[in-house]
């Protein structure tokens, strides 16, 4: 008898387990695709989003770590999806065409793309890209800069005219000169006589190549030096020169904490969990989305007072909530020009042909919309006031 209540009472823990399992997830399991691993910035954001995510949604995740932007991914891709993977996520620009394979291949399963440009074109209803606003926190991180380099001009450390950022970029895509640009105005918007030099690497992570590019642009004379590139090579020069660093996707207090100022990230939470929702309840899920300072997938890490100027915290509230009324554009026209000319009317390539020609009308009521036509941005003008060192790239 002892015996059998056993067993009962074995059966039940079971089916108690089973059932709060369910009310969780489901019993889903979700895949994620990695480009680098968790020593390069980029990805190590992904990962914790994807982490946080997972575990509050109480959902199973799969993670597939250097996976190269090549037949790989779609290999990747594949192994997840027969692995019961019914959500399947890929961080990386260059993976975007086997993810694209993959989800015709797998029609059951919803895939996902972070940077990608062709979801909203392409026609395949389970393939989706994403990607936030982060020009905004780029925005911020610059006025940030702006403050500091303002604050060394006070002391004495240089003249208003040598306020010179330094930019160390992957790539002469989009994304990098949305990003930069929209740095260096934030960063104008407070030291009105900056101006910046970008030195690329080639290379999304190339600790190396990002090191001997910050080294460069430092003896150029470059007072600050920010990045768009996912190794510690930048910040780590950047502390041993004694310059003041602003980096991205994540904090480097603790290897730079005499020189790192802030950095700005994309919170892929939102997105994670946004998804995971809308496959649990069988709700669409849109070709491109765009998260936002209001969903939290903007944010700026804790700023770093031992090296950020007095009064950081106070402006960037300041300017941000300004962002959030709508009040202060990034790409406002009126405070950039092109060869010395307000740019009016501007088509962008939004639908990505193959010859990059321009399709879609991006200004409109005296700003440029940038990631409001598709997720990934497509700023792609050189505006005055920033020089780049090499264009091989």
């Amino acid at each position: 008898m002892k015996k059998v209540v056993a067993i009962i009472l074995v059966v039940m823990m079971l089916f108690t387990m089973t059932a709060c399992s369910g009310k969780k997830g489901e019993g889903m399991k979700v895949g994620f695709i990695y480009l680098h691993d968790a020593n390069s910035t980029y990805d190590l954001n992904f990962m914790k989003g994807a982490k946080e995510a997972c575990e509050k949604m109480g959902v199973e995740y799969v993670e597939k770590v250097g996976i190269p932007e090549s037949n790989e991914c779609l290999e990747a891709a594949s192994d997840l999806a027969d692995r019961g993977c019914t959500m399947i996520f890929a961080d990386s620009f260059g993976h975007e065409q086997y993810m694209i394979e993959a989800a015709k291949k797998y029609p059951d399963v919803q895939f996902f793309h972070a940077t990608g440009t062709r979801a909203h074109t392409e026609g395949v209803a389970n393939y989706h890209n994403a990607f936030a606003s982060v020009y905004e926190g780029r925005y911020l991180a610059g006025v940030a800069a702006g403050l500091k380099l303002n604050e060394m001009i006070e002391k004495g450390d240089f003249k208003k005219e040598e306020a010179k950022i330094g930019y160390v970029g992957a790539f002469t895509y989009a994304e990098v000169i949305s990003g930069y640009t929209s740095f260096f105005l934030g960063a104008r918007s407070i030291c009105p006589t900056a101006t910046m030099e970008v030195q690329f690497t080639g290379s999304w992570y190339d600790e190396t190549a990002e090191k001997e590019a910050a080294e460069l642009l430092l003896s150029r004379g470059c007072k600050l030096i920010s990045q768009h590139a996912d190794s510690m090579g930048a910040p780590t020069a950047c502390e041993t020169a004694g310059v003041p660093n602003v980096s991205y996707n994540g904090s480097t207090v603790e290897a730079c904490p005499n020189t790192f100022i802030v950095s700005s990230r994309i919170n892929w939470a939102p997105y994670y969990e946004y998804c995971i929702n809308a496959v649990k309840n069988g709700e669409e899920i849109p070709a491109d989305w765009t998260g936002t300072l209001a969903t939290s997938s903007v944010e700026l890490t804790e700023i770093n007072e031992k090296a950020a100027a007095a009064g950081t915290a106070d402006k960037i509230a300041e300017v941000k909530a300004a962002l959030e009324a709508g009040t202060t554009h990034v790409f406002d026209i009126a405070t950039f020009t092109v060869d010395k000319k307000t740019v009016e009317s501007y088509k962008a390539d939004v639908d990505t042909d193959a010859n990059y020609e321009g399709d879609t009308e991006v200004i409109i009521d005296g700003y440029f919309h940038e990631s409001e036509f598709r997720s990934a941005p497509y700023f792609d003008l050189r505006i005055d006031g920033i020089t780049t060192l090499n264009e091989k790239f």
